[in-house]
């Protein structure tokens, strides 16, 4: 199978979708004819027209809204927010208007609309560009949260969110638009709510999410030069989330990391680790362990930044540490 990029699989999801339904639009800061800030968009405006790509000015609670009142209308409208940090300006038409509409007019109007958006340290753009904000979506009713890790993943879950009816944000991970792998030419879609067991272990589970996934696939294979079998275990979408892969792995194994680069506190690793200790805890051999960002900003300083972001530096301590219970 030909292999492509994480940001050419979102794009051919955008494309192949653009071309099979003349409603889908897409609203977003410079995404016409420069392509978007990571490239994702590029070509779509010569190939659709403005009418169709357009760009907007630097107003998030604007376009978000109007993205909204698109959607209401019968549009599927794919917004995309530079920086997930930008979400902060229009948590109002997110939490109060995009999430709720369907469920305040009893079902009569529906939002079938994507906002996409980046988070991840790594790229030196400091605390106002590098944030990993995704578990404060998964605490709003009404709102689907995908996290693709692969390529395949971003291009099949792109493509289920645009056709989904609900309103779904689409969380992407910076790092990951250069990365490669396996996507088919044809148009798929990937289910929300079905986890891939990405590496099977039987002693210790990590569920891994969007860029951890990989780290989280290197430092199993450190860890079996040391005689520990590692899962993974890749969500894939944190809203809904599937409960019973990751608990059939932490019966099986009974030692759960749960890794994410979002914040420890209140994280998306906290939400997980509380499900597992609420629902299996009588098949743990030990704590549950989170490996997540520091409850700190990122770091502009390129080695403090690299401190701060959560990789086998981190997942190797926690791995042989669960290994001696």
């Amino acid at each position: 199978m030909r292999q492509i990029t994480y940001c050419k699989a979102l794009n051919e999801a955008l494309d192949q979708c653009m071309a099979a339904d003349d409603a889908v639009v897409l609203l977003g800061e410079d995404i016409g004819q420069f392509g978007g800030v990571f490239q994702v968009t590029a070509g779509l405006m010569n190939k659709y027209g403005k009418e169709r790509v357009v760009d907007v000015p630097i107003a998030e609670a604007g376009f978000v809204g109007a993205g909204v009142g698109a959607a209401l209308t019968g549009m599927r409208p794919v917004v995309e927010i530079m920086f997930m940090d930008f979400t902060t300006v229009c948590m109002d038409m997110i939490v109060n208007q995009m999430a709720k509409m369907h469920y305040m007019f009893g079902g009569r109007g529906k939002v079938p609309m994507v906002l996409r958006t980046n988070i991840g340290a790594g790229r030196g753009t400091a605390a106002q560009h590098s944030q990993s904000l995704q578990s404060w979506f998964m605490q709003v009713p009404g709102l689907y949260v995908a996290a693709p890790a692969t390529p395949y993943d971003a291009k099949g879950l792109l493509i289920e969110a645009i056709r989904n009816d609900n309103p779904v944000m689409f969380v992407e991970h910076k790092k990951l638009y250069i990365t490669k792998g396996d996507v088919p030419e044809e148009d798929y879609t990937v289910p929300f709510g079905k986890a891939a067991i990405r590496h099977e272990g039987s002693d210790i589970t990590i569920v891994a999410t969007l860029a951890m996934v990989q780290r989280a696939l290197d430092a199993a294979k450190l860890a079996a030069e040391k005689g520990i079998s590692v899962e993974v275990i890749d969500p894939r979408t944190l809203v809904p989330l599937d409960k019973e892969t990751i608990l059939n792995s932490v019966k099986k194994t009974g030692k759960v990391i749960v890794s994410d680069e979002g914040h420890k506190t209140c994280g998306a690793a906290a939400e997980i680790s509380a499900i597992i200790a609420e629902e299996a805890v009588e098949y743990l051999k030990a704590p549950v362990v989170r490996v997540c960002s520091p409850d700190t900003p990122v770091p502009f300083s390129p080695p403090l930044e690299q401190a701060f972001i959560p990789d086998v530096k981190d997942l190797m301590p926690a791995i042989e540490r669960l290994a001696q219970y």
